[in-house]
């Protein structure tokens, strides 16, 4: 639905422009998510913060091996485990399998948070360098990638905002 209604923002877009040809317009296609994160101060922030979630996700590892381990157990020593044995261990592994889908959500949510966070601060920065390079090489529109099923690579100026962002200082 969204790519529809952008491929025809651009339909419209270029029907607007009237008089002037297709030729005659600066189109181009930018990422901007992408543009962001890929600058260098984004990947120091993502690096800050995945080394911030290290110690959950080490936890969620061990939860995972303890329930791993408990299925061992009651794989190989079932059949010589009492049923009240049997279900306590079966109780144990279900507790931990839903502290860990909780925990891992929780942790998912954290992340996509951090990386929310991390667009926020930087798009002051990344405004500008694209008004910059609008205004430097005259484009008429800028296209989101997922509107389209093909752009020339020499259209896309994705790299060249992440650039731009790069070569400035705060």
């Amino acid at each position: 639905m969204k790519n529809r209604f952008q491929t025809f923002m651009c339909a419209v877009a270029l029907l607007l422009a009237g008089s002037v040809s297709a030729a005659d317009l600066n189109i181009v296609v930018l990422d901007s998510v992408r543009a962001i994160l890929e600058t260098e101060e984004a990947q120091t922030l993502i690096e800050a913060a995945n080394k911030e979630m290290e110690p959950e996700q080490e936890d969620l590892r061990s939860m995972a091996e303890e329930a791993q381990a408990l299925t061992s157990r009651l794989q190989t020593d079932g059949e010589v485990m009492s049923d009240a044995e049997k279900r306590k261990v079966q109780k144990d592994i279900e507790d931990i399998r839903i502290d860990l889908e909780f925990r891992s959500q929780k942790l998912q949510k954290d992340a996509q948070d951090k990386r929310n966070e991390i667009l926020q601060v930087l798009a002051p920065k990344f405004e500008k360098v694209r008004r910059d390079l609008i205004e430097a090489q005259q484009i008429d529109i800028i296209l989101a990638p997922g509107a389209l099923a093909y752009v020339n690579p020499r259209h896309n100026i994705t790299r060249r905002i992440t650039e731009k962002m790069n070569e400035q200082q705060d």
